[in-house]
């Protein structure tokens, strides 16, 4: 069994319409999916991601209004990294952030930048033999749009604890200083930094979770493979889109093993996916009083500065 890389990243905001207009206004990701926390229905949970709404593209919200800002600190990602083709994509990116108010800085060939509530991004040009995944906007061409993730970065105390889970419970392979799923499709990054001094605080602008890519078939079985490396996993979840099993690993980043089916496309067109609010079949019976509660989101125009 291998991993197909990374399934998605969820993070947190407090202002989902900041939100989106960022992700689809600025960054030029597609809104595949508008729904609630499924822990928690009472707040969205947006889905972005390529025009297909692929596995391997997908960064997702929790929003919770008003919550303060976070930080990224031990045991947590901080830096969320995407594949573009080519120099001239870092290029592109580096006067279209500018122009639209969002600093950016070089790190090593890559270019680093936030988004509004603070969480950290990086661009790197991809070397994988992975089919890119991409959404159309137009503002961006389409061999400079954003074209999956890479990775991601994690601040760990005491990396080396994380070994035995990464290598013997999912299979990761260490690729110099990083560790890499990589299965039939795709592959994935996952790195260490050293933490800084002061202690994480979960917030807006931080990351909650980072789920790794499954066959459907195999789920099950790495649930048992990670327990027998110590992890302690929930059970199975169905979470409609796709079924999930949670764990911490040693560092204490929250990690997700996620199938890669049925997908978005469940109870929505392709076409109009996002358009409008998707309620899972066992929450449908709440709409009446969910929907009420949640500000309406208004599609950012080309270009929005957000």
């Amino acid at each position: 069994m291998k991993l197909e890389g990374v399934h998605h990243v969820t993070a947190i905001t407090s202002d989902a319409q900041l939100n989106l207009d960022f992700y689809v206004g600025v960054l030029g990701l597609r809104l595949v999916k508008k729904t609630v926390n499924q822990d928690n229905p009472g707040v969205y949970h947006l889905f972005y991601s390529d025009q297909e709404a692929s596995a391997g593209s997908d960064i997702t919200f929790f929003e919770y209004p008003g919550l303060p800002r976070g930080r990224a600190g031990a045991g947590m990602v901080h830096t969320v990294v995407w594949r573009v083709g080519s120099t001239d994509s870092i290029a592109f990116w580096r006067e279209r952030l500018g122009d639209l108010g969002h600093p950016v800085e070089e790190d090593g060939e890559g270019l680093a930048f936030h988004d509004p509530e603070g969480l950290r991004h990086l661009l790197v040009v991809s070397t994988a033999p992975d089919t890119p995944l991409s959404a159309t906007h137009p503002e961006i061409p389409p061999e400079h749009a954003l074209q999956g993730f890479e990775g991601v970065r994690a601040y760990s105390v005491a990396p080396d604890t994380s070994e035995t889970l990464l290598a013997e419970g999912l299979g990761f392979e260490r690729v110099g200083d990083v560790w890499e799923a990589r299965g039939d499709q795709r592959g994935g990054t996952y790195a260490y930094d050293s933490p800084p001094e002061e202690p994480g605080l979960q917030g807006s602008g931080t990351v909650h979770h980072v789920a790794w890519a499954s066959k459907s078939e195999e789920l099950e079985s790495w649930r048992t493979r990670v327990m027998e490396t110590g992890a302690s996993p929930t059970p199975m979840i169905d979470r409609f889109y796709f079924n999930a099993v949670y764990f911490p690993e040693p560092s204490g980043v929250l990690f997700e093993l996620s199938s890669l089916g049925p997908g978005f496309t469940v109870d929505e067109p392709l076409d109009s996916l996002g358009e409008n609010l998707s309620l899972p079949p066992d929450y449908e019976h709440l709409r009446a009083q969910i929907e009420p509660n949640l500000r309406p989101l208004v599609m950012p125009s080309a270009g929005r500065d957000s």
